[in-house]
């Protein structure tokens, strides 16, 4: 592995919005973008993990998005953004836009595949342009978020089916579903979604839930159920366990578009079907749904693979995260993790990491 040049003092791994709020405030604290900390973007266009969504999803019909720290220097704001367009342009625009205003200078198609510990330096390891090469920091952001881990659950059968297996990051237009059978797993807003562009498209389409979904009458998520949810995750993440679903304990909100899907029959779940069979699903008590294809619309994991070497991984099944930095080594950061997960979540963390972030390098 070749050494890229210069040396960085911190490494910001995502551009995302974790990844970009970060990295505002680094520059409000005094660091230089592209010389005193470096960000490294796996994508190949701005936006984060919304360049990869469908094509069909607009900013009003998605969970809310928070303004970036600073953006109103700008003078956008994606509560005034254009609601015609695909969501995955209007934030790669707008994101564009902003790393543009404040210098950010991220690097990308930038794939970062392993951290690892070179004495007292951390090592950030990365393939570009068909090439390697690796950058020796002080300091570790993580904010790659959880798009690049789509999490599929096993079922009996999950093997043998004959028909597409199709998640949340691989759905591209309900044009690809015509005339089939289709089953959407999942119970939150994007699996909401993929059944209101589908329905009128499919042969047949049903729907399923492992857990009951809970519609919140008031048609906006309860903060006191928010609190609970954000504090859920912020507990399992300092004790090193398996973040929850946020979704499930918040429920989703009943908007006039849903409530019709719910009276026209299209947004009734069924419980979660037993096993997999090579042309269909079926129930525990011998129902069988044909399908051809069956769209997981079940979440994410937090993508961490490439932290491996330094060994963060609790028995447990996560990495302890407190205040935003690993309990087990003090350099890394988790930027977007857990409690932070949110778009507002990611803009509040991003300033409590820079802080700490450049108060750990004044004490280096």
């Amino acid at each position: 592995m070749t050494s890229s040049p210069g040396s960085p003092s911190v490494v910001v791994i995502g551009a995302g919005q974790a990844g970009l709020s970060v990295s505002f405030y680094l520059t409000r604290l005094g660091l230089e973008p592209g010389s005193d900390f470096v960000v490294l973007d796996r994508g190949p266009v701005t936006g984060g993990a919304w360049q990869h969504r469908w094509e069909a999803l607009r900013i009003g019909s998605a969970h809310h998005i928070n303004d970036l720290p600073g953006m109103d220097e700008l003078g956008i704001s994606f509560d005034s953004a254009d609601r015609t367009q695909p969501a995955k342009h209007v934030v790669a625009d707008y994101y564009a836009r902003y790393e543009a205003h404040y210098g950010l200078q991220v690097r990308r198609p930038v794939d970062v595949k392993r951290v690892f510990n070179r004495g007292t330096d951390l090592v950030v390891g990365f393939e570009m342009n068909g090439g390697i090469g690796a950058l020796e920091t002080d300091v570790v952001v993580n904010a790659t978020g959880t798009w690049g881990s789509p999490f599929v659950p096993w079922y009996p059968g999950l093997n043998d089916f004959a028909g597409r297996h199709v998640h949340t990051t691989q759905y591209s237009s309900a044009a690809d579903f015509a005339g089939h059978n289709v089953v959407v797993v999942g119970g939150g807003t994007s699996a909401i979604g993929f059944l209101l562009e589908l329905e009128g498209n499919t042969e047949s389409l049903t729907w399923v839930s492992r857990r009951p979904i809970e519609f919140l009458d008031e048609g906006e998520l309860n903060m006191e159920d928010g609190a609970r949810a954000v504090a859920a995750q912020d507990e399992a993440a300092r004790s090193g366990r398996a973040l929850p679903s946020v979704v499930s304990g918040t429920g989703v909100p009943r908007t006039r578009r849903i409530q019709a899907g719910i009276d026209r029959g299209t947004l009734v779940a069924k419980p979660m079907f037993a096993s997999i069979e090579p042309d269909g699903v079926r129930w525990a008590d011998g129902t069988f749904q044909l399908a051809d294809a069956i769209v997981w619309s079940t979440g994410f994991r937090p993508e961490l693979r490439h932290l491996a070497p330094l060994k963060l991984r609790e028995k447990e099944g996560g990495v302890s995260v407190g205040g935003g930095s690993s309990w087990k080594d003090g350099r890394i950061f988790f930027a977007g993790y857990g409690p932070q997960a949110s778009t507002i979540g990611a803009n509040r963390a991003g300033r409590q990491i820079a802080r700490q972030v450049v108060a750990l390098l004044s004490n280096l």
